[in-house]
C-alpha cells in the first residue's frame, strides 16, 4: 500500500473505526476530515527521469488518471487495509475488477476451477474465456475440498470462488478449498462482495486476490459504479496493475470519492442489513406462498454451521426464496412490492427485489440455472435499512398476490 497519512491512532483500531479514518493525502500541516476529490487527470514533472519513473508501478508518482489518482489511491488503500492486503486496484465496475484479474492471470490453454453458483456476469465471462480464448473451466460445488483436488490439472492456474454465492447464498468453504489450491501452487480469487470485509476477510483464509463490486455495500447508496481488487502479494498486485492500466478499466475519481464516503457508514449499514435479513428470512420460511428460503442465518440452511464459523459477525443482507407458484408467482410478487423496489443490483440502503432467472442470471440455460440452484420461482432480495415491520408489511401484501398464482 502507499504511504498516504491517516489518523495516527488508526493502526490500532478495529475495522469499524478504521473505515471512518481512511488513509488520505494531507494538506500541509493539516489533515482533512473529508477525503479530497482530485478530479484533475494530468500531472506535470520537472525532469524527464521523474516522468519516466511515474509509469513504473502502482506506487509511483501520479502522472495520468489511468495509472493512478490521489482520491482513487485513498480508496485502494482503505479497502486493502480492511481486507488485510498489501495493495489494491480500483476499477470502473465490479466486473471490471474481475475481468482485469482474470485476463491478467490467464492465457489460452490454462485451466480454471470455479464454483457452479456464481454471479451471472462472472459465469458469462468464464464462458466467453472458454469459447473465444481457449481457457478451460471446471465447475465445482464450492463445499468439497476433495472435489477441487480431483479437478486439478497440470494447467490449472486459478480457483475462483464467492464467499457467499449469488443469489442462492451458499457459503463457500474458503479455508478448505483454498488450502487445496495453495498446495498445488494454484492462485485463488474470491469475490467478497456479499460478505464485505466486515463479515469475512478471505486473505486471512489464504486467498491471493479478493474482488469487490464496490457498487454494492462499499458504496452503499446506489449512486456509484466501481470495483476493487485487493492483493495479498505486492508482486501479484504489480502484475495485475500493469495489465489493468493497459486494459483501461480504471476507476473514476468521483466514483472513488463517493465510495469512500459510503465506506464511513459501512459498519452501521451491515449490522442493520444482517439483522433485518434474518428477521425477514424467518418470516418468509413460515409463509404458505414460499417453498424454501435461502439464507445462511437460518438453522436449516445447508451451510449454516460453516457460516457460523466463517461469518461469525453476521450472515449478510441478501437472501433468496422460492415461490410455490413458479415464474408467474415471482412476477406477481416483484411487481406488487411498493416499499421495496423491482431493480437490479444490491447492497444499498433500499430493499430491492429481482427475479434472477430473467435478469442477473439470464445468460444461463435452464440446466445451468438448475445446477446453480436457481428455480423459475426464485426471487432475490437485497435487504435495505428500512424498519423491519414496514418491510414485512410490504412483503406480506406482495406474497398474497403471489399466493393467488400458486
Amino acid at each position: 500500500m502507499s504511504d498516504l497519512p491517516r489518523n495516527p491512532a488508526a493502526a490500532t483500531l478495529r475495522p469499524e473505526s478504521r473505515i471512518v479514518h481512511p488513509p488520505l493525502a494531507g494538506l500541509g500541516g493539516a489533515r482533512p476530515m473529508g477525503v479530497p476529490l482530485h478530479q484533475g487527470h494530468l500531472y506535470a514533472f520537472e525532469t524527464s527521469e521523474a516522468l519516466t519513473a511515474s509509469f513504473a508501478g502502482p506506487d509511483g508518482a501520479f502522472v495520468y488518471n489511468r495509472y493512478g489518482n490521489p482520491t482513487v489511491r485513498s480508496l485502494e488503500d482503505a479497502v486493502a487495509d480492511l481486507e488485510g492486503g498489501t495493495g489494491a486496484l480500483a476499477t470502473a465496475s465490479g466486473m471490471g475488477a474481475i475481468s482485469t484479474v482474470l485476463l491478467a492471470l490467464l492465457r489460452s490453454g490454462d485451466h480454471l476451477i470455479a464454483q457452479r453458483s456464481l454471479y451471472g456476469g462472472t459465469f458469462a465471462l468464464l464462458a466467453d474465456l472458454a469459447q473465444r480464448w481457449g481457457v478451460e473451466v471446471t465447475h465445482v460445488s464450492g463445499s468439497d475440498p476433495d472435489e477441487v483436488a480431483a479437478a486439478l490439472r497440470p494447467t490449472t492456474r486459478l480457483l475462483h470462488l464467492e464467499t457467499v454465492s449469488n443469489p442462492t447464498t451458499r457459503v463457500t468453504d474458503l479455508p478448505g478449498l483454498i488450502a487445496v489450491a495453495k498446495r498445488a501452487g494454484v492462485l485463488s480469487v474470491v469475490d467478497n462482495t456479499f460478505a464485505t470485509p466486515l463479515l469475512c476477510r478471505p486473505i486471512e483464509h489464504g486467498a491471493d486476490v479478493v474482488v469487490h463490486s464496490a457498487t454494492k455495500y462499499l458504496g452503499g447508496h446506489s449512486d456509484v459504479l466501481a470495483g476493487v481488487a485487493v492483493f495479498a502479494d505486492p508482486e501479484l498486485h504489480r502484475k495485475v496493475w500493469h495489465h489493468g492500466t493497459e486494459l483501461g478499466a480504471s476507476a473514476d475519481p468521483f466514483a472513488a470519492w463517493l465510495t469512500l464516503r459510503g465506506l464511513q457508514t459501512l459498519a452501521l449499514r451491515v449490522r442493520r442489513h444482517c439483522d433485518t435479513a434474518l428477521d425477514l428470512a424467518s418470516r418468509l420460511a413460515a409463509h404458505p406462498a414460499v417453498d424454501a428460503v435461502h439464507y445462511p442465518g437460518l438453522p436449516d440452511h445447508p451451510d449454516h454451521e460453516l457460516a457460523r464459523r466463517l461469518l461469525p459477525d453476521g450472515h449478510g443482507g441478501v437472501l433468496a426464496f422460492d415461490l410455490a407458484g413458479g415464474r408467474e408467482a415471482a412476477r406477481a410478487f416483484t411487481e406488487s412490492v411498493r416499499l421495496a423496489a423491482l431493480a437490479p443490483s444490491l447492497g444499498g440502503v433500499h430493499t430491492l427485489v429481482v427475479h434472477p432467472a430473467s435478469t442477473s442470471h439470464r445468460q444461463l440455460s435452464d440446466e445451468e440455472l438448475a445446477a446453480a440452484g436457481i428455480g423459475p420461482g426464485t426471487v432475490r432480495v437485497s435487504v435495505g435499512i428500512e424498519h423491519p415491520e414496514d418491510l414485512w408489511a410490504d412483503v406480506e401484501q406482495a406474497l398474497a398476490k403471489a399466493l393467488v398464482k400458486a
